[in-house]
């Protein structure tokens, strides 16, 4: 068979898949326009207001009061990078350089050539 009677019967097979597949699934202009779309609806945007976040400035003498998240976030993200600086300073050192160096005073040691010098070495 040559190769393109093999892809006509493989497009073939697979049409009547993708038919019911694609009648099956509604399509994502059948949610818009069901949903009383038009130009009378307002917009799927929030107008720029000019002020930070949307907040318009207290009056003097006024507090803002926050709101729930917002102390679990700041605390939570304080927290966790505390934690992780911490975890960072005492971490391990892994670095092949200082596992090198530690190994070649080893040897060194132990053959008898390891002078004064070097021992001061980190």
């Amino acid at each position: 068979m040559s190769l393109r009677i093999i892809k006509a019967k493989r497009a073939s097979m697979l049409f009547p898949l993708t038919k019911r597949v694609s009648l099956a699934l509604p399509s994502y202009t059948s949610f818009r326009s069901g949903s009383g779309g038009g130009i009378h609806h307002e917009p799927e945007w929030n107008e720029p207001s000019g002020y930070l976040f949307g907040e318009k400035p207290l009056p003097p003498g006024q507090k803002r009061v926050k709101e729930e998240w917002e102390n679990i976030w700041v605390y939570g993200f304080g927290g966790s990078f505390v934690i992780g600086a911490i975890l960072k300073y005492y971490a391990p050192d892994t670095s092949l350089r200082t596992w090198a160096t530690e190994e070649a005073k080893k040897r060194l040691e132990a053959r008898g050539e390891l002078t004064e010098d070097m021992r001061r070495m980190r």
